[in-house]
């Protein structure tokens, strides 16, 4: 037992749960929170953006580039509702971000006096944004809260959590014991009946395919030689990319995916929402589904499949691998090097312009490196488009489409892996959203390559509004800046580059110098990516 703060409390346990980073912004409520941290030394590096959506953001890029928690700490009311659209956006991509809140003093919460920053029912917000929200009423009270926070954190389904504590309460001095981190539960172990089941449905499969998402993260390794042993291709929207390594001959993009969806008598969906094929390519009595899944829920939520298993993928897949281990197929490698050719040479007659662009940042992106997607021409193609190499080294905004996260994911990406380079791929719209984050990147050496393309509109909408609404613009055309001046302003180095050659040198300088930069590529109109992404149904009504 020891006397200390609420704030020096949540400060000591988030040490002790292993967090090195907070992303935070000072305010009257998080005071004595903010003493704590400055007492805590090097303990717990603080980075202080310009803007709460950027903490948050932060958090979210750190999370997803390296699989720990991401955590950020801001002032309640304003200060939280700014960071909701990050809040939504780790909920959908299953992103284990921990959000810390302060909150005005307890014996006022709920009375309605109007107090600076209070809101009606705060806690209710952050419920209906997270897995998991509680409030800290007590410094004695903080360790168990911590402790269970980052237990709902990992347990299942990873997805943010939040925690409040009253400005009094983070300034209240008492005797407090600390409990050690809990340790984490396992997932449910694979069901040995439902594995030898899906063994067999695998094994007769004449036309196998496997469909991975975010949950098949850690599962590389066993993704790659349970589809080598079957000569299952692998397919994946945005959740799943680098997995398997795009060079692999069983990797497939998401329209070669489509086409061998046609096909396909057994497919086997690792650690996915799985919502494409199954809402828009559509099932038949012709094809089974097998699920693995940590979420229950997630398994029967569209359509009930032939086998699920709620268990972890990486012991799944191994105990798949083991129950087929007599199972030998010929190599299907000419078939589907030809599906690749065929897939990329469709992508490059449709969409050559962004397709060039995209294989200019790739010839010059190291494979460990970080692509981080915003919603713009050249990202949306991307996700069919850019090779992806290893996991965690392909960032998105998976269902929310959060327009403008981009670089402020980027900078928390690169924050949590240092040692490898990190692009941000925005439009000149999603950009401006975080486009005070600059000062953040130079002031904490933080080195992104922002790649901004410039159409000088929100160019989907304007598109949208030209072709389906008869030509009625409105709200669409937008008045930049000088973008490499506004970087030089920081002490970022910004150029223009004015075609894909351009852009691929100007990467190769950036990643190359030390310091943050900027690479505004001025572009036209782009040829629609919606027709290619949006597939048709191809099986079943």
């Amino acid at each position: 037992m020891a006397r200390m703060t609420g704030g020096a409390a949540l400060v000591e346990m988030l040490c002790r749960h292993r967090v090195d980073t907070l992303f935070a912004l000072p305010g009257v409520q998080n005071d004595a929170l903010f003493v704590a941290l400055y007492d805590a030394g090097e303990g717990l590096r603080v980075i202080h953006p310009r803007h709460e959506q950027a903490a948050a953001y932060m958090a979210f890029g750190y999370a997803r580039a390296s699989g720990k928690t991401g955590a950020y700490a801001v002032v309640p009311g304003p200060g939280v509702l700014n960071t909701t659209a990050a809040l939504a956006t780790a909920y959908a991509t299953n992103a284990p971000v921990l959000c810390i809140s302060g909150q005005i003093p307890s014996n006022l919460i709920g009375r309605g006096f109007g107090l600076l920053h209070e809101v009606p029912d705060q806690l209710a917000i952050l419920r209906g944004l997270t897995k998991w929200a509680e409030r800290i009423d007590h410094p004695s009270e903080t360790g168990k809260r911590v402790n269970e926070a980052f237990r709902q954190m990992a347990d299942g389904r990873p997805r943010p959590v939040a925690l409040e504590m009253p400005l009094d309460i983070m300034a209240l001095e008492t005797e407090v014991t600390l409990p050690d981190p809990d340790p984490a539960l396992p997932a449910p172990p694979p069901d040995e009946e439902l594995i030898a089941q899906a063994a067999k449905l695998l094994s007769a499969a004449k036309q196998p395919l496997i469909y991975v998402g975010s949950g098949a993260m850690d599962a590389g390794a066993e993704v790659l030689g349970l589809a080598e042993r079957l000569q299952a291709p692998v397919t994946t929207y945005t959740g799943g990319k680098g997995i398997l390594s795009d060079r692999h001959y069983l990797a497939q993009n998401l329209l070669a995916g489509h086409q061998l969806w046609r096909n396909a008598d057994v497919v086997l969906a690792v650690g996915t929402r799985f919502n494409q094929p199954q809402t828009r390519w559509g099932l038949d009595g012709d094809i089974k589904v097998i699920r693995i899944d940590l979420d229950p829920v997630e398994i029967n939520r569209i359509a009930r499949p032939a086998i699920g298993i709620v268990t972890d993928a990486k012991p799944a897949l191994a105990a798949l691998d083991k129950a087929l281990a007599a199972h030998e197929r010929p190599s299907r490698q000419r078939e589907l090097d030809e599906v690749k050719t065929k897939t990329q040479a469709r992508l490059e007659e449709t969409l050559g312009p962004q397709c060039e662009y995209l294989a200019a940042i790739r010839a010059e992106l190291p494979d460990d490196g970080i692509y981080v997607e915003d919603l713009t021409q050249v990202g949306y193609v991307g996700r069919l488009a850019f090779p992806v190499y290893k996991p965690r080294t392909y960032i998105h905004s998976g269902y929310q489409g959060t327009l403008g996260h981009c670089y402020a994911t980027a900078l928390g990406a690169k924050v949590a892996r240092p040692d490898v380079p990190v692009v941000s791929i925005s439009g000149d719209g999603g950009f401006m959203y975080n486009v005070q984050e600059l000062a953040t990147a130079a002031l904490h050496g933080i080195d992104v390559v922002a790649i901004v393309f410039a159409d000088g509109a929100y160019g989907n909408v304007r598109r949208m509004q030209k072709n389906d609404y008869g030509n009625k613009l409105i709200g669409v055309d937008l008045l930049n800046p000088n973008f490499p001046k506004m970087a030089d302003s920081y002490g970022i180095a910004g150029v223009r580059a004015t075609s894909p050659d351009e852009l691929r040198r100007e990467l190769r300088a950036a990643l190359k110098r030390r310091g943050p930069s900027l690479i505004e590529v001025p572009v036209g109109e782009m040829p629609d990516p919606w027709p290619t992404l949006i597939m048709p149904r191809v099986r079943g009504r």
